[in-house]
């Protein structure tokens, strides 16, 4: 098994053409996917960089980065920390009850965690000066969102994925990279375990009630075949995705100068209420 994750890690890097000099910043959150990510691109002699924001919450935050310091310090790379609490003036449950309290909208947990994190990632690696952010989505991830976007009637939503993101370029985006788009989550657990990788295998705390729980529980009724085949088709599909996608112009959030396709950026959308 280690070797087909491996083979398959391989070819996904090598269709991105990614010059082995390039500084990559790996989001590592502590759990399984973002260490087995840096584990391989480590493996496969990347240049490769962590990154970690500590959200603040409590005995899993903690145990988090305890795993991610464990894991840099094994791979000998340098680790890079954004304290949510001292950069933000608060928690991340301080910043989404708040969030959740003043819009009256009954946003979920984990899409104002997904869009706080998205800009804190994109602004520090640009700070820092990477060309690519490496993340740990896996083809459970990308199955999940490709059947929620058309459950929603929303496959344009799908017209940016794949093993790179396919935004608009602009000096302000940092592209993002995904080595593990085609492995199981499944086979992504297993492959911790036996190269003994410091991991958090408790689930988020606060992931109690979005969509994508739901389309989980879903996903995991499906065959790692079965998900090859959704991706596939996926990937048939795009070509007539992308048409459905209006005509993309990026523009600079008013507010905070940060990357955006409306002139208010979600993030400030969000926390400027």
């Amino acid at each position: 098994m280690d070797a087909n994750i491996e083979l398959k890690v391989k070819k996904v890097l090598a269709g991105l053409g990614i010059n082995k000099k390039e500084k990559i910043l790996v989001a590592l959150s502590g759990g399984k996917d973002s260490s087995v990510t840096a584990y391989l691109l480590k493996k496969f002699g990347y240049n490769i960089e962590g990154f970690h924001i500590d959200l603040g919450m409590g005995d899993y935050s903690k145990n988090c980065l305890n795993a991610v310091k464990q894991l840099c310090e094994e791979l000998e790379i340098k680790l890079h920390l954004y304290n949510i609490k001292e950069e933000m003036g608060g928690s991340m449950c301080y910043i989404r009850t708040s969030i959740q309290t003043s819009s009256g909208k009954g946003l979920k947990n984990c899409a104002i965690c997904g869009v706080i994190k998205k800009w804190i990632m994109n602004k520090e690696a640009r700070n820092l000066k990477v060309s690519k952010i490496a993340t740990g989505h896996n083809l459970d991830d990308e199955t999940q969102t490709f059947l929620m976007n058309m459950m929603k009637g929303s496959p344009q939503l799908s017209a940016n994925s794949g093993a790179v993101t396919r935004n608009v370029k602009d000096r302000k985006f940092i592209s993002r990279i995904k080595p593990l788009f085609y492995i199981a989550e499944e086979d992504i657990r297993e492959y911790s375990k036996a190269k003994k990788l410091p991991v958090v295998y408790d689930k988020c705390p606060c992931a109690l009630d979005s969509y994508r729980i739901q389309m989980r529980k879903f996903v995991n009724t499906l065959t790692a075949k079965e998900k090859e085949n959704v991706m596939k088709n996926f990937e048939k599909l795009f070509p007539r995705i992308q048409k459905l996608k209006s005509e993309e112009k990026l523009n600079y959030c008013k507010i905070c100068g940060e990357p955006s396709r409306n002139k208010i950026c979600r993030m400030c959308e969000l926390v400027k209420k």
